[in-house]
């Protein structure tokens, strides 16, 4: 199948001057910004120009070269380039006030292009009145005015400059005026807010400047004052820049602001960028071996600057998010050969990429979390706690953007809690029974008709006991989630803190049901929600690590001892070549005795009458971190054989693991030949369970409920729906859960209760 050119029309308006088949770009400024106002008028305005001749579409078209810096690029058609064309090709219309330069029905921007044409203008004619400092004939006024049009090509008004017109910082009118004192040297400088430009120049509006002047017959007349643009490019040359005057191209109309250009997509859109008149300084020289005040016409030289306009938070979060993305990439890496290495797998394949996919997800939603939650409470603490205003709430465009982060971070992390959670429901899980027969019984041999010595058979129900308790603890939280989800809609619904995400400046709780009541903001909603559910829960978790489980349960410390008392220890393999051993042997010796021995045990190890629980002689540490080697693993596959046979041939050595490997999360050691052991006193074994969970969890919930608010702005209808998803979880949690308990651990399912 061959490639054929296809011919299609430009936008109706296009002015085609090369001949050539290639539709012409919107205008793009010089930070790689689509304006939207060159988009939609340029072309328009250049051909209502050109084929009709209109007076406001020349004007509009001559402002946006204005707009454009007067720069001009031979081979590109963007404003500047278009008012050329039409001026080069009206030759036949007549000249205003017999300016070459000034075609009628075309504004006068330029004082032509040839070199050495700004020194003639600037030093060859003096202006055909005189100034006095003192006397009869004192003159010391420059009484300049300026013709004013609006960004369409409207002329607005006549008007004197006097009062501040091109001055953008303010003062007092006496001294502002002071700029206009012939032989006064005047200086202003300012900084000013980026919102008050926004708010004070919704539109530029661009200036003809004239000196007004009289004759010796006090006849009035008005002088055109040139321009020299600092920022004007000619065939991308700053000419205007160079130290010759001579090199120097003159124009003629400015402007202070321009907030309009620098919209993109849409003219209602708050502007990415502003240009600003950052400098104006007017200049007068005298007329050489003068005596009577002669001066050659002043020049205004302008410099314009781009600010970007972008809120400091929304260019925050670019930085974060460029940053913390690099991180959670990084990390993702450590985990996926983490992984790698406990999975006993050296090449890289389909697998890989997909577990560090995963792993990427999970961490960018974490990035994206901490973004949304710390851009929504610097709008939710800045706004509503400002007493002068500084900032104002984001516009809707800002707002999309900030939800579809929300979004991001939720379809993120539920993809990670899905990845937990299956990994969870499939681990292996095996129960090691350390009790021995107690002697041997006559025992009736069916078939036989006879009897015979038998081994006393060791009771299940030890074993049966410790399974129902893994089973119990597989979704134990830190955070109780009911508690969680009504202590957040009491606060959100009846104490009223929903009140501070409307749209208003009030931070008052309550509202006036005769007042009016501003919408509610997305944004402050998130941030009031996201605050509310991370104090709560933050304060759950540190009841129940500080008092709860300190003071009155504390079920994966109970779950370990129970194992002791078993003299069961638990086996777990959460990858293929690693996992968590908890050692269960009992220091008695035996665990499946009568009520008063396992008092009377239980009184021995209080009083230390006996050896510690550990693995390793006089330590206490019961938990371990295992890496296994391929043999262990195959020897686990093989489950079929006699459990004493399987545990002496798995040879391990056991270790404490290095700082870094504890940072990474990963372990540098290979296991070959034996398996690595590595004590761990914060038993870790939980991250198998809900309870080593809980900041996934946490997350998963908050946006979860942030999710279904921003969708429906209802807190009640998030509370109820994100209580029952998790219901909905921990029952499939549980009821999978324990169907792979009683699969991996041959206990009945009948006896899990």
């Amino acid at each position: 199948m061959g490639f054929q050119k296809v011919v299609v029309r430009c936008e109706p308006t296009f002015i085609n001057t090369s001949r050539s088949c290639t539709c012409s770009e919107p205008n793009i400024l010089g930070v790689s910004l689509t304006s939207e106002w060159f988009a939609k008028y340029l072309q328009s305005s250049a051909a209502a120009c050109w084929v009709y001749a209109n007076l406001t579409s020349c004007q509009a078209l001559g402002n946006m070269c204005v707009m454009n810096m007067n720069s001009y690029e031979s081979s590109t058609f963007d404003a500047c380039r278009l008012f050329q064309f039409i001026f080069e090709n009206t030759a036949g219309l007549r000249t205003v006030h017999s300016f070459s330069f000034w075609r009628q029905n075309l504004p006068w921007l330029f004082y032509g292009d040839q070199l050495g044409l700004a020194p003639q203008v600037l030093s060859t004619t003096p202006l055909p009145t005189n100034f006095s400092f003192k006397g009869q004939n004192q003159n010391t006024k420059l009484k300049f005015v300026a013709a004013s049009y609006d960004v369409r090509g409207n002329f607005l008004k006549w008007q004197t400059l006097e009062g501040g017109v091109l001055q953008l910082c303010p003062d007092t009118e006496t001294r502002l005026n002071a700029a206009y004192s012939f032989g006064t040297t005047y200086q202003q400088s300012c900084e000013i807010p980026v919102s008050k430009l926004l708010t004070d120049f919704p539109t530029p509006i661009f200036y003809d400047v004239y000196l007004e002047y009289t004759d010796e017959n006090q006849h009035r007349y008005i002088w055109a004052v040139p321009v020299l643009n600092l920022n004007l490019q000619h065939n991308k040359i700053f000419v205007n820049q160079d130290s010759s005057s001579g090199k120097w191209l003159l124009t003629r109309r400015i402007f202070l602001v321009d907030t309009l250009s620098g919209r993109e997509n849409d003219l209602e859109s708050q502007p990415r960028l502003v240009r600003v008149a950052t400098q104006i300084s007017l200049s007068i020289h005298l007329v050489p071996n003068t005596k009577n005040g002669n001066i050659y016409p002043p020049l205004i030289t302008i410099a314009y600057s781009d600010v970007d306009v972008r809120d400091p938070t929304s260019q925050s979060v670019e930085i974060a998010l460029g940053v913390l993305g690099g991180l959670a990439v990084l990390s993702s890496l450590l985990k996926t050969a983490g992984w790698k290495r406990r999975v006993g797998s050296p090449m890289i394949d389909l697998q890989t990429v997909v577990k560090f996919l995963v792993y990427y997800a999970g961490d960018l939603a974490n990035v994206f979390f901490i973004i949304t939650v710390g851009t929504g409470l610097y709008w939710l603490i800045f706004f509503k706690a400002q007493k002068s205003v500084s900032v104002l709430l984001p516009v809707p465009a800002q707002e999309e953007r900030f939800v579809t982060f929300v979004g991001c971070a939720f379809a993120l992390k539920a993809l990670q809690f899905l990845h937990k959670l299956i990994s969870q429901i499939t681990i292996d899980i095996f129960f090691i029974d350390w009790e021995r027969p107690k002697g041997k019984v006559l025992k009736a041999v069916e078939g036989e008709g006879g009897v015979r010595n038998a081994t006393v058979p060791v009771s299940i129900w030890r074993t049966y006991f410790v399974a129902n308790e893994w089973n119990e603890i597989q979704t134990v939280r830190k955070i109780n989630p009911l508690f969680q989800v009504l202590t957040v809609l009491f606060f959100l619904e009846v104490v009223g803190f929903k009140n501070l995400a409307l749209m208003d400046s009030s931070s008052s709780l309550s509202r006036s049901q005769s007042s009016y009541i501003a919408p509610y903001s997305r944004i402050l909603r998130y941030a009031v929600s996201a605050a509310a559910w991370l104090v709560i829960a933050l304060m759950q978790i540190v009841f129940f690590v500080v008092f709860y489980e300190r003071f009155i349960e504390d079920k994966i410390r109970q779950f370990v001892d129970l194992c002791c008392m078993s003299n069961i220890s638990v086996f777990l393999l959460s990858h293929k070549c690693f996992g968590y051993y908890i050692h269960g042997r009992s220091v008695h010796g035996h665990a499946d005795t009568n009520m008063e021995e396992m008092n009377m045990n239980l009184k021995r190890e209080a009083e230390n009458l006996c050896s510690q629980r550990g693995l390793v002689p006089n330590t206490d540490g019961q938990t371990f971190q295992i890496a296994v080697s391929s043999q262990m693993r195959q020897h686990y596959d093989r489950i079929h054989e006699t459990l004493t046979r399987v545990h002496k041939e798995m040879d391990y050595f056991i270790k404490d693991k290095l700082l870094l490997e504890r940072i990474l999360g990963m372990e540098f050691m290979e296991p070959m030949e034996k398996s690595i052991f590595y004590n761990d006193e914060g038993y870790s074994f939980s991250s198998v369970l809900y309870y080593g969970n809980e900041a996934t969890l946490l997350i998963y919930d908050l946006l979860f409920f942030c999710v279904v608010d921003l969708a429906c702005q209802n807190f009640i209808l998030a509370a109820c729906l994100t209580y029952l998803q998790q219901e909905i979880f921990r029952f499939i949690r549980n009821t999978v859960g324990q169907k792979n308990l009683a699969s991996k651990t041959l206990v009945d399912q009948r006896f899990l209760i």
